[in-house]
This record gives C-alpha cells, structure tokens and sequence, in this order.
C-alpha cells in the first residue's frame, strides 16, 4: 500500500509535536461537489454528515451528488477532453502540471494528513508518514513517466508501416473506497491523468475530504477545469450513475468483491464501458516449519493483520502455520497485539487507531460472535474499546483453532482479526491457501529457495511476499486473480486499463 518499507518500518518525526487536537478544532474541509474546477452544492442542494470515527463529532456537511451531478461532472470532462487541453496537451507539458501537484500534495501534507486521521480514524503518524507521502510519490512517479512510453512500429514487411499508438481511453470514472483515502485515489488519478484522460472521481461516502481536496489542489498545479471532477455521494447513487454513464469510457473500481460484481454489470448493461477492478481478499499468511525466527514472523504477521485497524483487502488475515510453531507464534503476535492497543487516533504514538465508522464496527464484532459460535477459540481480544470516546475502536483480536470452513477463515472481515490454521505439510498448506473465492496477496515464510518458489507458483494470487508482508513499490502492479478484481494498479501496467491501442497501417507500395 505504501513504499519499500512495511508500515512498522516506517519512520517517524518525532522531534516536533503537534497539539492535533487544536488544529482539528480550526480545520475546514472543503465539502462541496467539485464540477469545472470549482465547489457548487448537489443539484439537489442534498448533504450528509462526515462523522469522525475518533469521536462521533461532525467534520463537516457533505454534498450528497447524485445522478444529476454526475451528469454534469461528466460532461464537463468530456468537454475539457474534446477541447484537448489536456489530452493533447504534449507529455512534457503534462508531467510539469503532475510533478507541480505532487509538490503541492507535499506542501499541504499536515493539513490533508489531519483530515484523512479525522474521516477515516487511522493513526496520524500513519497519515503523516504513509498515506499523504505515498499519494505524492505515485503521483510524482506517473508524471516522470509520461514522456518516457514509446509507441510501436509493427514488423510488418517492406511494403507496409504498421503503427502501434496509445492513445487516452476518453473519459474515466472511478469509484475509491474508504480505508486509503488518498493512496487508492492517487493510483487512480495518477494513471488516468498522465495517459491524456479525464477523470470523474466518486470517493467513499465514509471518508470523501481528501479526495475533494485534492482535486482542488490539482487545479492549483495547472490542471484545467473539467479535466478532474469530484461528485461525492453514496454508492446507490453516485456510484452507479457514473458506472452506468452512457459518456464514460471506462469505470475503475477499488472496494468490495460484492460492488464489483454491480460495477461489472452496470457497465455491460450501458454503454459495455472499460472496467477495472481491485477488489476484496482473504490472504494466507503461511509459515513452513524450516523458519525458525519466530519472532520476526510472528512481528510481520501481527502488522499484516492490525496495521491500518486491519482494514486492508491484501492483510494477512488468514495466518496458516506449521502446527510445530502454532504455540510460539502466537505468543509472539500476543506480545506486539499488546503494543498496539488502540489509542487516540491524534497522538503521534498511537499505532492502532479507530474503525471507519459505528456500521463497520458492528461487523466486525458480529464476525468475532461468529467465529466463537463456530468453534473457533478466542486467544486474545475480541471487545470494543474506548468504549468512553464516544469512537469506533476495537482490540486487536486473534482466533485458535480455525477451521478452513468457518465463516472467519471465509469471508472478508475487514477489521484487526487474525485466523490461525494450522496445518502438516506443504500440500496441506497451498490448499488451504488456494481454498478461497479470494486471489490477492499471499505470504510464504520459508528458508528453502526452492520451498519459495514452489509455493508461490502454486498460490493463485497476484502478490505472494517471500519472507516479508506488504513490502511494495510503486514500480509493482498490485492486483488480484479470481474474485479479487482483474486488471492491475500501480507501475506501467496501470496504464493498460486507462488506454486504447490504436494500429496506423500504411500501404508502401
């Protein structure tokens, strides 16, 4: 989700702190529909109240857009893609407007780091350290790229010349979820934007200000009105408006499994738009019985599960170990459990913060009755916490004793709760791994070359991490096989989804 270094790794400022709590009593998010580079009401002059998990208060009244907003949002970047102010602007000329919103990203890094910690709940040394400098840095990289993709000239023959171009798909739609804000915008935005495109994006109704923001942050830079259009609003509405539009070109989707499958036929029954789609997962986490520094699993796996309150599709939330090191690894996941109590979401060293919001929070705790009622024991956690903020906490929480079939070891939780299943051999391991509708990330721990290769040949998964979780980079796609989504985010394969290839054939003779 982030750079090379996993979340734990991550560091810090330290040395200066900021009083949080004052500076969330003067913030102002912008709130509005962002339609021509410009904040206007919903159509239907409609708002929502954007609840913080921290503690219930209201940060702001949100534009509710619906259809009709859609509407417009989507006709102005049609018009700012016919105009071709930007989509035939020259590539240089684009990275310099890309690299300049990056900057600004930057410059603006407490004040939208505040506000993702506000709307969403996670730590805001994570927001600080994470999510805003890895919304500039695939920005910033997108940019660097534009004007380093060469088209194609086809072996055709001498009496012919077959040329291979990329051309911008036209206008996109994109629909973000709420866990990363700003992270799951910027791999959409960045794409889309260097390929030549304009982009209607729709955030989560759970944490829609950064998003708004940033927006309006890219007009700043230089972008022009319509190129980049924001319509917050629910998903029943906005959300299905734009991926049915008649005008979109294509609709990139990142968020459950079960609104992909709607996104999907939404699209075939308008206009059979382009879609893209990142969605849910339930990823094995497998320790083979050769690893025997337990502590470093055990550490990794308790980040794979709780870092960013366990709200991650790719999070290790299935941990399938070697019986002979159940006991020990588990000690050791109890003891950074313990580090990681949830904490007041403001105070740089908090690292467990609050869930999205009060509905999310009684899923997960309705899967923590579930995983009881089926058998599973409760090693550690389970409650709600901080029960006296008035916020959205729950404890780090692990389950003994899972079965393959239970409903936890099934199904996508979402939230800090980690399944141990044991397991004898290698095939017992890779079946239980491969024992999913799910095919997004994957983990082996092993000291065998060949064990690692083998096994991750045989995971069907678009990501299987060796010795390591959620280590990333940007120059890495990041997608899933089967019902974890098709086609890919992050590097120069993102831009598959949001280009058309265009074959020139000229007769020579």
């Amino acid at each position: 989700m982030h750079g090379a270094l996993a979340p734990w790794e991550t560091p810090v400022n330290t040395t200066v702190k900021t009083d949080w709590h004052a500076r969330a009593a003067t913030l102002a998010p912008r709130s509005g529909v962002f339609i021509e580079g410009r904040f206007r009401p919903a159509a239907s002059g409609a708002t929502f109240d954007c609840i913080s998990p921290i503690d219930g208060r209201v940060i702001a009244k949100v534009a509710a857009g619906d259809a009709a907003d859609v509407d417009l949002a989507v006709a102005s970047s049609r018009a700012a893609f016919e105009r071709g102010d930007w989509s035939r602007r020259a590539p240089r000329e684009r990275k310099q407007v890309l690299l300049r919103f990056a900057d600004l990203l930057r410059a603006h890094r407490e004040e939208l780091a505040l506000t993702e910690t506000l709307d969403m709940g996670k730590p805001i040394g994570d927001s600080l350290a994470v999510d805003v400098p890895s919304s500039a840095n695939c920005i910033q990289w997108y940019a660097e790229a534009i004007d380093k993709i060469y088209d194609e000239v086809a072996p055709t023959g001498p009496n012919s010349l077959a040329l291979v171009r990329r051309e911008p798909l036209g206008v996109v739609g994109a629909v973000v979820p709420w866990n990363f804000p700003m992270i799951m915008a910027a791999w959409k935005i960045a794409p889309v934007l260097a390929a030549g495109n304009s982009l209607v994006l729709k955030p989560s109704e759970k944490s829609p200000l950064t998003a708004l923001a940033m927006a309006e942050l890219a007009v700043e830079a230089g972008l022009p009105p319509g190129v980049f259009n924001v319509v917050p609003g629910f998903g029943h509405t906005a959300g299905k408006a734009l991926a049915e539009h008649m005008d979109v070109d294509g609709i990139g989707f990142t968020g459950s499994t079960a609104t992909g499958k709607l996104i999907m036929g939404y699209a075939a029954q308008s206009n059979l738009k382009r879609v893209s789609l990142e969605c849910g997962g339930k990823s094995p986490n497998i320790v083979m019985a050769d690893y025997r520094d337990v502590e470093r699993a055990a550490r990794a796996a308790a980040y794979a599960i709780f870092f960013n309150q366990g709200e991650m599709c790719s999070a290790g939330s299935r941990f399938v170990v070697h019986e002979s090191l159940k006991d020990a690894l588990l000690e050791e996941v109890a003891k950074v459990a313990r580090e990681l109590a949830p904490g007041d979401p403001l105070d740089e060293a908090t690292k467990l913060g609050a869930i999205v919001d009060a509905q999310q929070m009684q899923r997960v705790l309705g899967y923590i009755e579930a995983g009881k009622a089926d058998g599973a024991r409760l090693a550690l956690g389970g409650q709600r916490a901080r029960g006296d903020s008035g916020g959205c906490f729950i404890e780090p929480t692990v389950f003994d004793g899972v079965k393959p079939s239970m409903r936890i070891a099934r199904e996508e939780i979402f939230g800090p709760v980690l399944s141990t299943i044991t397991f004898r051999d290698e095939a017992e391991a890779i079946a239980i791994a491969n024992d999913t509708q799910y095919g997004l990330a994957a983990a082996v721990w092993t000291r065998d070359l060949s064990t690692a290769h083998r096994m991750a040949r045989a995971i069907r998964a678009g990501m299987v991490y060796v010795n390591c979780y959620d280590a990333d980079d940007i120059t890495v796609p990041f997608g899933g096989f089967r019902q974890s989504g098709m086609g890919r985010d992050k590097s120069l394969h993102a831009f598959d989804k949001f280009t058309e290839l265009k074959t020139t054939w000229i007769a020579l003779s």
